[in-house]
Order: structure tokens, then C-alpha cells, then sequence
């Protein structure tokens, strides 16, 4: 009664070994997703694809050899990236990832091509998207030449396993490419044929966790979108509960039985026609790793040794947050929410928003006094906070749902306790930490054995 779920992320690959009898994980496994290649062009982010096919296929053979009673697999992974394949299933691109810029290029009328589509088609898509790649490459005749289709990593991962030769994609990775109709779970194929580019490209939609084929014997089900895996690995299908997710980047989902769609929100298919709504962070938890190094920087140009810097900025967040309470005379962070004019004010949207890619983060309310090593930390970690809260009271107010529940995930809370105590100042509820430290890895683990 064991089922395992492997989860290709950014910067790690995540694998968990899930006995449904004692409803339990009983081994994880994560590696680093050290595939990045460098590019000439400055906005590309693209990552080895064959790499990370080797490296997630080594952690899964380690598993199965380790457990050959094993009954299913199941996938999840970085979602909007793309790998074309070829007519075989082959990928023969590089993974152009959810970082990719193309889509913020200039484009016509002093627009970017994701503003142009937005505009002239009224729906909702950012740069990163697959499609939206897909078509950057279409206009500028960068899609390989002997390319057939495109997929996610996980999709990918999916077809090398089982031998397929197009990709077979749960609705909530075929969201996540963009041009997608969330209400019908299908593509915008007029759309898509009126910009120029060829609907053959798209995968093969599935509703269902349906069955791929067999790697070693063992059924391989279609992948999950990271979010969603993340969600249920987490928070099952409960409702009114928040759940946020500090890792490269930054998230918040609540599940909803209604559509509901704004600038910053999404509604991505979930299952049984439930929607999780969510807004993402661009910067999310990389903005405490600028800052850290920024930190390093400074220590090596005086003279120390270059070493990681997390352990004192801790401390001085910690510090931080206490002068942040003395100036509210609260006893705690819940208390301590109303704004005053002697706090320091960090924006971390350093790559720009979803909703407005131009943005910049900015620093503001320094004085004498905050305009320090722990006002500057915790200042951070309040701002990337603050990007979340926003993105909930977007949700709120559109649609009615108020959390009683938070849950948070990631390495970037699990982490970091101060930021933790602020999620639970901002939203009134003190936060609950996710049982299982592999999240998406487990919610696809759940989605292959038919849990979710």
C-alpha cells in the first residue's frame, strides 16, 4: 500500500515514499535541480531538461529498488514552463521556465506582448506562461524545428517514464501554460490560431488523474500542478483555510467551489469542479536571498570570510521585530497590525508583479532610528508578507471566503520563525505549520492513488 510522488522543482527535485495503510510518509528524498544553463539572451531563465529527467528518474529508481512493492507514481512540478518534444517524445529545447521575460519585451504600441494579448483578448496571462513563450518563439522563429508539441517538466517526466509520444496533461497543468478556459478546462484554440501559432503544439487535456502507462510495472498517473499538489499535500480539501507557500517564489490558495478571477488572482482547476483561487509573489522568498546577498557582499568587501549570512540575519530580524512592537507598545504581533509612522516599509516586488510587471520594490519611512541592519531584515520579511496578505484580501472581498484556518509550507516559513509570527499578525490567526515538509511531492503522491 505504498505510493510514491516526486516533485521537480526550481531548485530541488523532491521524492516521498507515502504507506496509505498508516497514512504516513515513510521516506523523502530531495536532490538539487542544479540544471540551470546560461544564456546570451537576459531574459531567458532555461534549465537543462535532460538533466532533470536523469537526476528525477535516478531518485526514483533509488526508491523503487528500495521499495518494489510500490502500487503507483505520481508527478507534480514547476508549472507555466515548457519543453517542446519531438515527433518521438523526445524533448529537444532546453525547459524554458515560469521565470522566462519574453512576454515583458517590448512589443507593439509600446506594450509588451503579455499586455498586448491581455488587452486585445481581455484575459488574464503573464510572462513565464507557456504559451505566451510558445508564442514569443513563434514570432521570432525560435521553435525547433523538428518540434511537435510542448509540456510541462513534470508532463515531460510523465512521457519518458511510460514511452507516450504526446503529452497526456491534467487540466490544472494545461491552466498553467495559459490561453486556457478555466470554466470549460479547455485551450482557446481560436485564440490561439489567430495569433499564428498551430494548436497541434498543444497537449492532450485529461479531467481526471488518469493513468499514463508503467514505468518498471508500476502505473504512472498525469501530473499535477505544483500548487495544486502543494495544496493537497497540505490542506486535503478544506475549506475556508489559507494556504501559503514561501519557497523561490511566493504563494497563497484558497480553495473555492466559485470562479473567481481579478488582475492579481487566479482560479486554477483543482478537481471535482472546485477552483483553488491564488495569487503568486514573483520575488517571494528570493527576496530574503537578495538580501542576504547583499549582506555577504558587504562582509567580504570588509574583510570577513564569504560565508552565508542566515543565522545572523535571524537574529536581527528578531531584534527587529521587537523594536517593531515597542513602537505599537503592543505585548504582541497580533496587536501590533495597525501602521504607524515610525515604521520602515519594505516593498519586495523586485521582479515586478503579475498584475503590473513594471513595478519595483521600494523602501520607505526610514528615519534616523529604523534605518538599520534589523529594521532593513525584518522590513523584508514584513514586505514579503505584506505581498500575500493583499493578494487574500483581493480574494476576500471578490468572493466572500474568510480563513479560519492558515496553514503555512515551504522552506522560506519552516525557515524562518520571525516570518511565520508575521504571517500570524497580518491575518489574526496564528499559523499552523504543514505536517509533511515535501508538500507537493506528497499531494501528487496522493493524486496517483486516487486520495485526492
Amino acid at each position: 500500500m505504498r505510493t510514491i510522488g516526486i516533485d521537480i522543482g526550481t531548485t530541488t527535485i523532491s521524492a516521498v515514499v507515502l504507506d496509505r495503510e498508516q497514512e504516513r510518509v515513510v521516506t523523502a528524498r530531495t536532490v538539487a535541480n542544479d540544471s540551470f544553463i546560461r544564456s546570451s539572451n537576459a531574459w531567458e531563465r532555461i534549465q537543462d531538461a535532460e538533466m532533470i529527467w536523469r537526476k528525477a528518474k535516478a531518485v526514483l529508481d533509488e526508491l523503487l529498488d528500495r521499495y518494489p512493492d510500490t502500487e503507483s507514481i505520481g508527478l507534480t512540478g514547476q508549472m507555466h514552463g515548457i519543453v517542446y518534444t519531438n515527433r518521438h517524445g523526445m524533448g529537444i529545447s532546453p525547459l524554458y521556465t515560469w521565470q522566462d521575460g519574453s512576454g515583458n519585451l517590448p512589443y507593439q504600441d509600446g506594450m509588451s506582448l503579455a499586455a498586448y494579448i491581455s488587452d486585445r483578448y481581455g484575459i488574464r496571462i503573464s510572462s513565464g506562461y507557456g504559451l505566451l513563450t510558445h508564442l514569443y518563439h513563434c514570432l521570432h522563429g525560435e521553435v525547433p524545428r523538428e518540434g511537435v508539441c510542448l509540456c510541462t517538466i513534470a508532463d515531460y517526466m510523465g512521457m519518458r517514464l511510460t514511452d507516450r509520444k504526446k503529452p497526456l496533461v491534467h487540466m490544472s497543468n494545461g491552466a498553467g501554460l495559459g490561453f486556457f478556459d478555466g470554466r470549460k478546462s479547455i485551450f482557446r484554440e481560436k485564440m490561439i490560431e489567430e495569433l499564428g501559432m498551430d494548436p497541434a503544439f498543444l497537449p492532450e487535456i485529461t479531467t481526471k488523474f488518469s493513468r499514463l502507462g508503467e514505468y518498471r510495472g508500476i502505473p504512472v498517473t498525469a501530473a499535477l500542478g505544483d500548487n495544486q499538489a502543494s495544496f493537497l499535500g497540505s490542506v486535503g480539501r478544506a475549506e475556508n483555510t489559507v494556504l501559503l507557500n514561501v519557497g523561490t517564489g511566493g504563494q497563497i490558495s484558497v480553495l473555492s467551489d466559485a470562479y473567481f478571477e481579478s488582475p492579481e488572482i487566479e482560479a486554477r482547476p483543482f478537481a471535482d469542479g472546485k477552483y483553488l483561487l491564488a495569487g503568486s509573489s514573483l520575488c517571494g522568498g528570493r527576496a530574503y536571498a537578495i538580501l542576504e546577498r547583499f549582506f555577504r557582499s558587504y562582509a567580504a568587501a570588509a574583510g570577513a570570510e564569504d560565508t552565508p549570512q542566515y543565522e545572523i540575519m535571524e537574529k536581527l530580524a528578531r531584534k527587529g521585530m521587537a523594536a517593531d512592537l515597542a513602537i505599537s507598545g503592543a505585548d504582541d504581533l497580533t496587536s501590533a497590525a495597525s501602521p504607524a509612522p515610525e515604521r520602515l516599509e519594505v516593498c519586495t516586488a523586485f521582479h515586478g508583479t503579475r498584475a503590473d510587471p513594471k513595478c519595483r520594490g521600494s523602501i520607505t519611512g526610514m528615519t534616523e532610528d529604523n534605518f538599520t541592519p534589523e529594521g532593513i531584515t525584518y522590513g523584508v520579511l514584513k514586505g514579503m508578507a505584506k505581498e500575500l496578505y493583499d493578494m487574500y484580501e483581493v480574494i476576500r472581498r471578490g468572493t466572500g471566503i474568510c480563513a479560519d484556518t492558515l496553514v503555512a509550507s515551504g522552506n522560506g516559513v519552516r525557515r524562518n520563525p520571525v516570518l511565520l509570527a508575521i504571517f500570524g499578525q497580518m491575518f489574526g490567526i496564528r499559523p499552523l505549520l504543514s505536517d509533511a515538509e515535501e508538500e507537493a511531492a506528497l499531494g501528487a503522491a496522493l493524486s496517483s492513488a486516487g486520495d485526492a
